[in-house]
């Protein structure tokens, strides 16, 4: 069994989530990824964050009928902020013995992991899936791999070097991390948000059944 955990805010989530993570999950051969909405997010303020409740509901009716995603709330369950490293050992106790987890991030959010809890004890504890797309950094996939390794060897481990062969940096005690490239897609949960409080159209960017939720309740406005 290949899992994929996708965390994030999701305020709300759209359409570039999902053809990303789908991408993801074909990719590795992922056989779910859930997709894990954060209760109270360490790194953001809650101004401007619509309620968990709502976020919640938005990403099942996101993914009415997908067999090939599904949701977790084990954030919204927990008290107190998010923390990633508690979730991967939540779905460590749960999988089995022979499972294979993947943390799947975003490039911006890779950079600065090490403001995470606990974030060296993540790449001891599961395979990492960086996300990125052309223009994140330069269009030349050799310097988003120096990127990626600088970063693992200062605020890591030294012990890092990447596998042509395996298409990933490998370490001799942690499991692989890997760099993907993604669809690039101009859709961001920002910019949603302020195209509705402007009155401004939105529906080509999310999900209709997400579009309906948040003209019913008045969300952003």
């Amino acid at each position: 069994m290949r899992t994929g955990l996708f965390g994030g805010t999701f305020n709300p989530i759209h359409n570039g989530h999902l053809r990303v993570i789908k991408e993801v999950k074909d990719g590795f051969d992922l056989d779910m990824v859930y997709i894990i909405p954060s209760a109270i997010p360490p790194h953001k303020k809650p101004e401007g964050i619509a309620g968990s409740d709502d976020r919640l509901e938005m990403i099942c009716r996101a993914l009415d009928g997908d067999t090939e995603l599904t949701v977790s709330d084990i954030e919204l369950k927990r008290s107190g902020p998010s923390y990633t490293i508690d979730t991967v050992k939540h779905f460590r106790t749960l999988s089995q013995e022979e499972s294979s987890l993947y943390l799947i991030m975003g490039m911006d959010a890779f950079l600065e992991i090490d403001t995470w809890k606990s974030y060296a004890e993540l790449f001891s504890s599961i395979r990492v899936v960086i996300m990125t797309r052309a223009g994140t950094l330069k269009d030349d996939d050799v310097d988003v791999c120096k990127t990626v390794e600088k970063f693992l060897h200062r605020r890591v481990s030294e012990g890092y070097a990447f596998s042509d062969s395996e298409s990933c940096f490998i370490h001799k005690d942690n499991p692989p991390v890997f760099i993907f490239n993604v669809t690039a897609i101009d859709i961001s949960s920002t910019k949603i948000r302020k195209l509705i409080k402007e009155d401004r159209p939105f529906e080509s960017m999310v999900p209709s059944k997400v579009e309906a939720y948040i003209k019913t309740i008045g969300l952003y406005l």
